[in-house]
């Protein structure tokens, strides 16, 4: 039966389409999750931490922005895997002013990351609409 732009059927087609889990890889739903949970985690841990002081509206921001970007990427906006690898390059170099050992876990974090969101069949998902 071909499917109708108004009717039932095609609603159904189209919610079918939206509960398709393989439209997007495995690896962008992670990394999506990830930084919205991070985000999150980091939001809260700051803003109750104590008395407001002048470098908790920043860090809050920074941890809004891997919420947005999280949730962006799960949409498969290409501006968002590259907000994501831009935050994770900051936070290469803040650990670096703070310690080696840290910078390097964070680096090889946007390594593996960047492989993910960079290179095929991840990457082909943020070249489709969404």
């Amino acid at each position: 039966m071909p499917y109708c732009k108004l009717g039932l059927p095609a609603a159904r087609e189209r919610f079918r389409d939206a509960l398709d889990p393989m439209k997007r890889p495995f690896a962008v739903t992670f990394l999506g999750f990830l930084f919205i949970v991070v985000g999150l985690a980091n939001s809260i841990f700051y803003l109750s931490k104590g008395p407001l002081d002048r470098w908790t509206l920043p860090v809050s921001l920074i941890g809004v922005i891997a919420i947005v970007g999280g949730i962006f990427l799960l949409k498969g906006r290409n501006w968002a895997r590259w907000l994501l690898l831009a935050w994770l390059a900051f936070h290469v170099v803040v650990s670096a002013l703070n310690s080696l050992s840290g910078s390097v876990a964070h680096l090889v974090l946007l390594a593996a990351i960047s492989y993910f969101l960079l290179t095929p069949p991840d990457s082909r998902y943020f070249s489709s609409a969404h």
